[in-house]
């Protein structure tokens, strides 16, 4: 989609004044790169140093390599699948092609080219993500492993083909600062795999268009950082991509002032970016793991240089590891709050590999494990390659003692998240929390008192997802919208106003009011929350776990004096895996579990009239996104009616009912 001249205002009213300076600069300065296009400076003696040290390959475990291999030659063969997409053209592929809609993007001066608009160039992330060049770090790692120079070769080949192809400030791949830094780390990961290979200098350091490239990119890094209400993930990807570059290409008269600069940023933007509990502050899960691997994977940048990171660099990050520890489920699966595009910051594996249990394998082995923390199963060859790099917090002093929870959290009072826990894995997330990050709350959803609630990793009360970004708008607003998750919703509107497709104009305001994951006093767990987000009317939401009868209550009051009779509809989003058979208020719920039936009843508020909707498209209705891109249909169960602010119309109770 273009953008509006009403979206840019509405941006514009989101931005401060000192971000609204920074961007007249950045306007101004774009307006004088289009002339003015400075060469790379002459560079001779150059070396690459930073290198594994001798052992590291040989510790990758052999499940892991075996994976990895397999996807490389998937890779050889032309093979990859982006958000739901299969291609086939990789073996010499077109950088600037959408497979999904067949366009091609524009050519012309980056700044220029419309890259939101669908119809103009595509869906920008379908292009975008094969230039972050993560399907040759595994091609790279697969050189590594094997020894075999097929590997490095196309490697090599289709480097050549991008740096020709997408020379400085010309085209899609030059606009978006997140996309030249995840493709630095990249390119800094290739070259260190390679380095056995005897072309491995040839391509990078000896090589003038190697050079002139990692030279521009990190020139427009330093000079269009993602500023005020944008400093999110954005700018730690910037930060990242650009630290390890200056470390590991430290080639160029600004290279130490660039270092300095990303570790700078790195550092007060980690702090910014993660709350005290160590949850990352868009309230997006997915974005908590790719901060934590772009935080990671800058930290072994720095302690394979000798480059000394703040402290407090450390500390967030294994805090970020703790509280990724203590949320996941008895599968290891994280909430799915918020947006999630499937985007990773370091890829060192092969297709299957779980991202959750790669990045606490690296918790435990650069932090440590602690006592409760979750058993992890299977193996992955990022852990033993990061691993290799970065010094163990254990064993040399590089951060202070700190205290460390002694068991596991269940509550994140600034977060506004808590995990409530049952028996036979059941597990439920009630979202009490801000509505997002910064002032426009990009990657949020209008989600404010939801639940999420799973039986042995199964999702039974589902999160719908995300499904997509830029180009359909009409998905885009229902995957964030009240209606889209297991929420309560009055009249007809979301908790909090929407501005456009990554900003939102009012946020509605969450506080929690009780939380005792534990349950200790009785063998109840309970939760209670309220929002402002629906003027005149306050939304209280009690969540109560019953460990002996696997029972789950929730408790729904629209409190008060809001006049006429608002229109309520309360949703449900059952899980892809469950079926439903739904009579009047009552719900039967079967899934099968490692070749076992399970069921459940759900008891559904009786002053509401209940439907299912399944895969329906106008609107849509009763959808579950697994991944970026990609979608199928779930039910959804729809309750009606009105509340006037007094008990019992305006209170609605549904109970879970756990079967064996």
């Amino acid at each position: 989609m273009s953008m509006s001249a009403g979206w840019y205002l509405r941006r514009l009213s989101r931005m401060g004044p000192r971000e609204v300076g920074g961007r007249v600069g950045d306007a101004v300065r774009r307006r004088r790169w289009r002339s003015a296009r400075p060469a790379c400076p002459t560079v001779t003696g150059a070396r690459f140093t930073a290198v594994l040290p001798a052992g590291t390959i040989a510790a990758v475990p052999p499940a892991a390599a075996k994976r990895l291999l397999a996807e490389a030659d998937r890779l050889m063969a032309g093979h990859a699948e982006y958000f739901g997409v299969d291609r086939d053209d990789l073996a010499d592929p077109d950088w600037w092609y959408d497979p999904k809609t067949g366009r091609r993007a524009p050519w012309g001066y980056a700044f220029d080219v419309p890259y939101r608009n669908e119809e103009v160039a595509g869906d920008i992330k379908q292009i975008w993500e094969l230039s972050r060049h993560q399907y040759l770090t595994v091609l790279a790692a697969a050189y590594a492993i094997t020894g075999n120079e097929r590997y490095a070769e196309r490697v090599a080949e289709h480097l050549r083909s991008w740096w020709a192809a997408n020379p400085p400030l010309r085209g899609v791949h030059w606009t978006s600062g997140i996309e030249l830094g995840i493709r630095l780390l990249s390119w800094v990961w290739i070259r260190r795999l390679l380095d056995g290979w005897p072309g491995a200098a040839g391509l990078f350091e000896d090589n003038p268009a190697a050079r002139n490239q990692i030279w521009h990119h990190q020139r427009w890094l330093a000079a269009f950082p993602s500023r005020g209400s944008s400093a999110n993930n954005h700018v730690i990807a910037e930060a990242a991509g650009q630290f390890a570059a200056a470390c590991a290409f430290g080639w160029f008269p600004s290279s130490a002032r660039w270092r300095a600069d990303a570790l700078r940023s790195l550092e007060r933007n980690l702090r910014g970016n993660t709350f005290a509990s160590g949850l990352n502050r868009e309230l997006a899960t997915e974005y908590h793991g790719l901060v934590l691997e772009l935080g990671l994977a800058a930290l072994a940048e720095a302690d394979a240089a000798g480059v000394p990171v703040p402290t407090s660099v450390r500390l967030v990050l294994l805090r970020m590891t703790d509280a990724l520890a203590a949320v996941v489920d008895s599968r290891l699966r994280t909430p799915r709050q918020g947006d999630a595009d499937d985007g990773h910051g370091l890829v060192l594996d092969g297709a299957g590999t779980d991202r959750w249990a790669s990045l606490l394998a690296t918790g435990d082995a650069v932090f440590g494990s602690l006592a409760w923390w979750p058993a992890v199963a299977g193996a992955d060859a990022r852990t033993a390659l990061l691993a290799a790099l970065i010094r163990p917090y254990a064993r040399n002093g590089t951060v202070p003692a700190v205290s460390r929870p002694a068991s596991r959290p269940g509550h994140f009072a600034d977060a506004g998240m808590t995990i409530l826990r049952g028996p036979a894995g059941i597990w439920c997330r009630c979202d009490g929390g801000p509505h997002g990050f910064l002032s426009i709350a990009a990657h949020a959803h209008a989600d404010a008192l939801s639940v999420e609630v799973r039986h042995d990793g199964v999702d039974v009360l589902a999160d719908p997802g995300t499904f997509c970004y830029h180009g359909q708008p009409e998905w885009r607003q229902f995957f964030r919208s009240t209606l889209g998750h297991n929420t309560l919703q009055l009249d007809g509107t979301d908790q909090s106003v929407s501005g456009g497709p990554f900003l939102w104009t009012r946020h509605a305001r969450s506080r929690v009011l009780v939380a005792d994951p534990s349950g200790a006093s009785d063998g109840t767990a309970r939760w209670c929350a309220e929002h402002d987000g629906y003027q005149r009317s306050v939304h209280r939401r009690r969540v109560e776990l019953t460990a002996a009868s696997q029972e789950l209550r929730v408790v729904d009051e629209v409190r008060g004096r809001h006049g006429p009779r608002r229109a309520v509809r309360l949703a449900f989003h059952l899980g892809p895996a469950v079926a439903a058979d739904l009579v009047g208020n009552l719900a039967v719920l079967t899934w099968t579990r490692d070749g076992e039936d399970r069921s459940a009843v759900l008891d559904l508020p009786g002053q509401l009239r209940w439907r299912a909707h399944r895969g329906e498209t106008d609107p849509p209705l009763g959808w579950y996104s697994a991944g970026f891109g990609r979608k199928e249909p779930a039910t959804t169960l729809i309750g009606t009616g009105s509340a006037d602010g007094t008990a019992p119309s305006g209170e609605f109770t549904t109970v879970l009912r756990f079967h064996g």
